[in-house]
């Protein structure tokens, strides 16, 4: 393994470790990270992030469906709209330059953070639960445990499954800065089942635009292979100390990195 290799290995563990202690979501500093560390192009740096991502998500909601708290018609749902709308994004990628490219993932990066740095304040002032919607279209039913298919219902999900599947092929992000904060305000569903529910939709939607970009020959495998297999490792690690360091602090922590990712990605963009 070369030199290269090794540094994308590294950084594929840290986003590994930042995504078992922040949740989903926190994979959207892979692409900032491959582009500082190891010099790629927006373009270069989506399929790679998400190849890392994806893997990183699918161990975790393997270990969800164990436990039985994965929404699996959902994700399929979700995931099966997002497949689709990945490769339009995929598309859009490879017909903008580099500049629009990066201000808008620098875009996306600071609203997802703010949303992030929001709700671990409110936390930690007021230990606030997650705010819910006056009226819920996706609720369990109570004898069942499963989620009562209404029209409104999958309405919502898939407007969630589109911006996903299209955020994934244009910016290479997973979605779970979307899919998260929208199951936890439109669904009465717990936050467990939240996360680990959005964990099987990226792995899903990830999956789908890595074979996207594969076949188009978008996918750098030299680099992909030591970053994912660093996030895997990373996020193994990671989830043997979340319990003692997981919290609203770090997710503040997380989410004052990405404005610093996004600042230097906009300084580095524009000049």
């Amino acid at each position: 393994m070369n030199e290269h290799e090794l540094i994308g290995a590294g950084l594929g563990t840290v986003i590994g470790a930042v995504l078992a202690l922040t949740g989903a979501g926190g994979g959207i500093l892979a692409v900032p990270l491959l582009v500082f560390g190891l010099g790629l192009t927006m373009v270069e740096a989506a399929p790679v992030g998400l190849l890392a991502v994806g893997l990183a998500a699918a161990v975790g909601a393997l270990l969800g469906l164990r436990q039985g708290i994965v929404r699996y018609r959902a994700a399929l749902f979700i995931a099966g709209i997002g497949i689709c709308l990945s490769p339009v994004g995929l598309w859009l990628a490879h017909r903008l330059p580099n500049t629009p490219l990066a201000l808008g993932f620098s875009l996306v990066l600071l609203y997802a953070c703010g949303r992030i740095f929001r709700k671990a304040t409110l936390e930690l002032r007021h230990g606030k639960p997650a705010e819910r919607a006056a009226f819920l279209p996706c609720v369990l039913n109570p004898l069942e445990g499963r989620l009562r298919w209404t029209l409104p219902c999958a309405r919502f999900l898939a407007i969630t499954g589109m911006l996903s599947g299209l955020l994934s092929g244009l910016l290479g992000v997973g979605g779970g800065f979307v899919i998260v904060p929208a199951l936890t305000r439109y669904t009465d569903l717990n936050l467990k089942s939240i996360v680990a529910t959005s964990l099987a939709v990226i792995a899903l939607v990830s999956t789908g635009s890595v074979i996207t970009a594969s076949v188009t020959g978008a996918m750098h495998w030299a680099v992909g292979l030591p970053f994912a297999v660093g996030a895997v490792v990373g996020l193994v690690a990671g989830r043997q100390v979340a319990g003692f360091l997981a919290g609203p602090r770090l997710q503040q922590l997380f989410a004052i990195s990405g404005f610093c990712a996004a600042a230097l990605l906009i300084v580095k963009t524009v000049s």
